[in-house]
């Protein structure tokens, strides 16, 4: 089995003219709650085999602040995680990897409806609009390894960054 963590990212400067949406940044708020929940799970002795994070700027600062909590030692981008990106490609990665065979605890760090329909499709084999994941909320799958984890998969946590702080 496969602990899969899909991890929203923290709160992003606000879109405008001004700035591209690949870099926009974590505001103040957003570092400190997600620093917050990194925090939470660390004492309740959550540790990731690898953090996998979209590239985007936001993505990719709350995916080190989580590694910098010391919640991982590896964190890879992982283009599939942008806006937009395939679920199709990520279960093709997972299924190929290591992480696949052995007992494996994973973090996704990406976007949002993205995780919550992935979610979706891990959980009912289609996107139901019934899961929403807010900004450094976290939700939680149990993947089966023995057979294919779309429409097999387990919901164990569903929670806002508030549940943490």
């Amino acid at each position: 089995m496969t602990q899969l963590y899909l991890i929203r990212h923290g709160i992003a400067v606000e879109r405008n003219n001004s700035i591209q949406d690949e870099v926009r940044p974590l505001t103040e708020l957003g570092k400190e709650k997600t620093q917050k929940v990194a925090q939470r799970l660390k004492e309740v002795k959550i540790k990731f085999d690898i953090i996998l994070t979209s590239p985007l700027l936001r993505a990719h600062q709350t995916a080190t602040i989580l590694q910098n909590a010391g919640l991982t030692d590896r964190l890879e981008e992982f283009i599939p995680l942008s806006p937009g990106g395939s679920l199709q490609l990520w279960v093709d990665w997972w299924l190929n990897s290591h992480y696949h065979h052995d007992q494996s605890t994973i973090a996704l760090v990406g976007h949002q409806p993205d995780l919550s329909n992935w979610a979706e499709i891990f959980l009912w084999g289609d996107t139901q609009g019934i899961l929403v994941v807010k900004k450094a909320g976290i939700i939680g799958l149990n993947l089966p390894t023995s057979i294919n984890p779309i429409g097999e998969s387990e919901l164990f946590l569903l929670t806002p960054p508030k549940f943490f702080i």
